[in-house]
């Protein structure tokens, strides 16, 4: 997606001291060549990238002279390309903090103290916008599909929703005409991106040890797994916490997100649902994760404000969410860098790759999404892409996918 494309990329954000950029010997002038004293989202993207490049170069004074432009730009109750800026130099801000230690005192996202967002606020948060109930709805159509014929269900959740996705599932069961199912689930539902404290993160390899037991503890005596029952392996939002690092180049030496699906693999699930946000956050440059981050993430900042006001405290909490986000992505390397997303095409062929084949969403599985779409703001969208993949769209660009999986050899 390109910045210029943005709903609200029209607007100007003038500068406090333009006369900065008229000085030919200064590298921030060439950075903003065409941007006549104002700044719309493709200059502060120019702007980060241009911070990006600095730090990667260790150099502090020109990092810290972007930094004052963005700061400038940055306020948390602006419009989208300014309340995302704010928590992207919050992001750079740390990083630089690292490569060059220095007195830096800005304003804005900093003051924000990192607070998990409660049950109930989630499930305010899921209700406003399709970003979950997109997932949610799509997945359980499929499961229902799925396990037809079956009087036993075992599902395997791998989310961060805390269950919200179930009653619907349960409700549709209960009216079935077979009667009520005999359901177990093993809930892994947690936020992994609670790992990323300070505390935490001064070990750098304990986020990836808790996934490796975790792993270990995927057994099918330990899950208690049982031939008469139809198993489903449901990840929401989850999979990007599995490292996709690969530790060599032997099979044992796979990264945990592929050792995760060769284990689940092998249970032999009747099936396996993926959904996650659609970008490219894993490339190990910083600049092409800015790039990505930024254009992606406008998107939900954008979205929220069509239903609450700027200075909403509610938003400024949902977005603060957001934030730390990326702060993960943009601040951190290595192990300490958790949030690893894939794009639904990355995921798709990692998902052949492993060993499983696409599942086909039926025609009421697409009604039941579109039916959903229509209680949201008209600028929410779904499209078909390959691989039976389906996508949640705000304003035309991509948000959400949804899969289904089986594997090999096991389609109808």
């Amino acid at each position: 997606m390109k910045t210029e494309l943005r709903g609200n990329s029209n607007t100007s954000i003038s500068l406090q001291n333009p006369s900065l950029f008229n000085n030919p010997q200064s590298s921030l002038s060439g950075a903003l060549q065409g941007c006549l004293g104002s700044l719309d989202g493709a200059c502060i993207e120019k702007l980060l990238l241009h911070c990006a490049s600095a730090l990667e170069h260790n150099d502090g004074t020109l990092a810290q002279q972007v930094m004052w432009v963005l700061n400038n730009v940055a306020s948390l109750v602006g419009d989208p390309n300014q309340r995302l800026t704010s928590w992207f130099l919050r992001a750079l801000i740390s990083r630089a903090s690292k490569v060059c230690p220095t007195a830096m005192n800005f304003d804005g996202s900093s003051t924000i103290r990192r607070r998990n967002m409660s049950v109930t606020e989630l499930a305010v948060y899921v209700d406003l916008i399709p970003w979950h109930r997109f997932g949610f709805c799509a997945s359980n159509s499929a499961i229902l599909k799925a396990i037809e014929g079956y009087s036993k269900v075992h599902i395997l959740d791998f989310s961060i929703t805390h269950c919200m996705q179930w009653p619907t599932l349960i409700d549709a069961l209960a009216i079935r005409p077979e009667g009520m199912f005999l359901f177990e689930f093993n809930v892994f539902d947690h936020d992994p991106s609670s790992f990323a404290s300070s505390e935490i993160m001064s070990q750098e390899s304990s986020h990836d040890f808790h996934f490796e037991s975790l792993l270990n503890h995927l057994t099918p005596t330990m899950l208690d797994l049982r031939d008469d029952e139809a198993l489903v392996i449901n990840c929401q939002n989850w999979l990007r916490y599995l490292s996709d690092e690969e530790k060599g180049n032997s099979v044992q030496d796979s990264s945990l997100r592929d050792a995760f699906l060769c284990t689940v693999k092998g249970f032999n699930p009747c099936i396996v649902v993926v959904v996650d946000e659609d970008s490219d956050l894993s490339a190990p440059s910083l600049s092409s994760r800015i790039t990505t981050c930024f254009n992606f993430l406008w998107i939900p900042f954008d979205a929220l404000e069509t239903f609450l006001l700027k200075d909403s405290n509610q938003r400024i909490e949902y977005e603060s969410d957001i934030g730390h986000k990326i702060e993960n992505i943009i601040s951190f390397e290595g192990a300490q860098r958790i949030e690893r997303l894939e794009s639904g095409i990355q995921l798709a062929q990692r998902m052949k790759n492993a060993g499983f084949s696409s599942v086909p969403f039926c025609e009421d599985t697409i009604g039941e999404v579109r039916s959903l779409l229509e209680e949201h703001a008209s600028g929410w969208g779904m499209k078909r892409e390959e691989d039976h993949m389906l996508v949640l769209t705000w304003k035309g660009h991509n948000s959400v996918f949804s899969t289904a999986w089986v594997p090999n050899g096991l389609q109808d």
